[in-house]
């Protein structure tokens, strides 16, 4: 019997050492409240020592309020807010879809702010700050709070969630010291990482937005800042009627051409599984609209959500909803117009044309977008202009793949690294 119970023991810790870890640990993990390893703070900022209101943001952590909402929510008295000092964590019981229980960051980017007493705030006193920081990172902590807030427990937005549960909410973390702080070390130089790499990306869209005011004339102008050299003539005022043409082609599909949808954030985009079924049992007469690669597709009615693209899919069907556009080849190049098209100064322009009586369904026509007038160059030099915003898409995709490599690598190692 007593082997047994010491094989039924040794089984059970097992199950609490995580699936990777750093070479030399290997002592099982241990499972304590978060009480016996973090004291609560409750400090008043009754001296007015801070008066830089924080929010938590679930992506950003704990962040000045006036950047986040563009202005200041805190009150105008603040000595009755917690004080907030560096390397202190906090708790927003403000759930959403992608947060269901909230989020817990450590204050890292000030030395002190002050944060409603609706938030948690604690310390931890016997446990490595950087593993909390990355242990609150993952979801392993989850399932214990989803134990303490039951669904219904929900009030105005918020996790009834009080400082007892809070505190008794258990985790699981390595015994050896030196192992919460390679894991914390870890994950604090792959964040870093991903910061760099979102920086990048930052900059990079920013550049292009700089190069797009400076490589298309001002409102006014004829010529741009910059130009390719040996392109020096004034760009032409031209009606889109006079260098698109509505395909207004309406057919039932065949197996051969797929169905697919338009969006704002992906354009001419394949139809998900459900959509594939839906599109199996459609009725055999109804027609939809037919569309080729490099034309251009616009929603009327979402054309002020920015659903305007040039389709990079190919040959496809999509609904009659949608207006396509062929672009004539002897004026202008699909590549080149796509980038004026898409501009926020254009699509501002093309809203004045929108009608009907309820917003949601206030709609750009075809025939009155085809009025706009735009200003184009030579069509040699609209290639050297398309060539070049491509390649630098390229490299902008390019980069965006990398950091979502990085954040998928971070989501699976949070998952194993933790028991």
């Amino acid at each position: 019997m007593k082997n047994s119970s010491k094989e039924g023991f040794m089984s059970k810790q097992e199950e609490r050492r995580p699936s990777i870890r750093f070479k030399g640990y290997t002592e099982p993990w241990e499972q304590r409240k978060l009480g016996e390893v973090a004291e609560r703070v409750t400090r008043k900022n009754k001296n007015l020592e801070s008066e830089l209101p924080l929010t938590i943001s679930a992506q950003y952590g704990l962040i000045n309020q006036e950047t986040f909402f563009n202005k200041k929510v805190a009150s105008k008295d603040v000595s009755g807010y917690y004080l907030l000092k560096k390397g202190e964590f906090a708790y927003n019981k403000s759930y959403s879809s992608d947060y269901p229980w909230g989020a817990v960051k450590r204050l890292d980017n000030y030395e002190m702010g002050v944060l409603s007493t609706l938030y948690i705030v604690f310390r931890p006193n016997s446990i490595d700050s950087d593993f909390l920081a990355v242990y609150y990172d993952s979801p392993k902590w989850h399932k214990e709070f989803s134990m303490r807030a039951a669904e219904g427990a929900r009030n105005h937005g918020l996790l009834n969630i009080s400082p007892q549960d809070f505190f008794d909410t258990e985790l699981m973390f390595p015994v050896n010291h030196s192992e919460q702080a390679a894991i914390g070390s870890f994950f604090q130089e792959l964040d870093q990482l991903i910061t760099l790499q979102q920086r990048e990306l930052e900059l990079m869209k920013e550049g292009k937005k700089t190069l797009l005011s400076k490589m298309f004339p001002k409102d006014g102008e004829n010529f741009p800042e910059i130009r390719f050299p040996g392109f020096t003539n004034a760009w032409e005022q031209r009606k889109l009627g006079e260098v698109l043409s509505e395909r207004n082609i309406q057919e039932v599909p065949t197996a051969q051409i797929p169905l697919v949808s338009f969006t704002v954030e992906q354009g001419v985009t394949p139809k998900t599984e459900r959509y594939n079924r839906e599109f199996l049992v459609r009725e055999e007469t109804k027609k939809y609209k037919y569309t080729k690669y490099n034309d251009i597709v616009y929603n009327p009615a979402n054309l002020k959500f920015g659903a305007i693209a040039r389709n990079k899919y190919g040959e496809a069907f999509f609904s009659p909803i949608y207006v396509t556009f062929e672009a004539n080849y002897s004026n202008v190049l699909p590549e080149f117009i796509e980038k004026i098209l898409t501009s926020n100064d254009f699509i501002q322009k093309a809203l004045k044309f929108q009608e009907g009586t309820v917003y949601e369904r206030m709609a750009v026509k075809a025939d009155d977008f085809l009025k706009l007038v735009i200003k184009l160059p030579s069509v040699p030099e609209q290639a050297a202009i398309g060539s070049f915003f491509q390649e630098l898409d390229q490299l902008i995709t390019l980069q965006q793949r990398e950091l979502e490599i990085l954040k998928t690598m971070k989501s699976t190692l949070l998952k194993a690294m933790f028991a």
